[in-house]
């Protein structure tokens, strides 16, 4: 009896060993199944090549548009030397602040051309429109027209003046804030539209207020 229990014992001893190796070598199986699929998983690292800004190539003389202060005009394109680095910059004249702003050729993205007739007369379109009457507190709206009166969008621009117009010159009608947003956001509306239709101050004025309804204001004021 005690000798089949030994057997017995030396079976299980082997039949133990067995498995330890064959799970051992499963596991270097999946290892190495793991490591390939781990391997085919990982896409190819491509270096991005760095797109060139676009710079747009204004000339002296050129009307553009600069969203905090206006249209400006181009009088000179200067080089500057910083370091070891060439600069080449525009000076830029905004008229209706008696200001000059030097803007580099390579840090141009806040500029703009000035509009086409077609949009000029899209604008003529929206200032014929109703103003949207919104009921949110004053504070909340002058800081949205504010907003789009330095976006630098002519469209966004025409919304604050047709918006902000009330086809009367009463002081008492507007707010003092109010009628500052109205009279600079008019002003710079005005300025472009000057630039694009190279007409006088007069004609200009003339052709916004008849859209505005504003026409019988001029004519008392006349």
């Amino acid at each position: 009896m005690p000798k089949k229990k030994k057997k017995t014992k030396t079976l299980k001893k082997n039949k133990i060993k067995s498995l330890k190796i064959k799970s051992k070598t499963e596991v270097k199986i999946l290892e190495k199944k793991n490591l390939s699929l781990n391997s085919e998983e990982k896409p190819e690292i491509k270096k991005i090549k760095k797109q060139p800004t676009e710079k747009r190539v204004y000339n002296l003389k050129d009307f553009v548009v600069y969203p905090k202060h206006g249209v400006g005009k181009i009088t000179d394109v200067e080089k500057a030397k910083i370091g070891e680095i060439d600069i080449h910059f525009y000076k830029i004249y905004i008229e209706k602040e008696k200001l000059t702003l030097t803007v580099p050729i390579n840090q141009q993205s806040k500029l703009r051309p000035i509009s086409s007739i077609n949009q000029i007369n899209k604008c003529v379109s929206i200032l014929k429109t109703k103003p949207k009457i919104k009921r949110t507190m004053w504070s909340r709206r002058a800081q949205e027209y504010d907003q789009k009166i330095n976006s630098g969008k002519i469209y966004e621009l025409a919304e604050v003046v047709k918006d902000l117009n009330k086809n009367t010159d009463i002081i008492a009608d507007q707010s003092y804030s109010e009628r500052q947003l109205f009279e600079k956001a008019y002003e710079r509306l005005k300025s472009e539209f000057e630039a694009v239709l190279k007409t006088s101050s007069e004609e200009v004025q003339k052709k916004m207020d008849k859209a505005l309804g504003r026409t019988q204001i001029t004519e008392i004021s006349e």
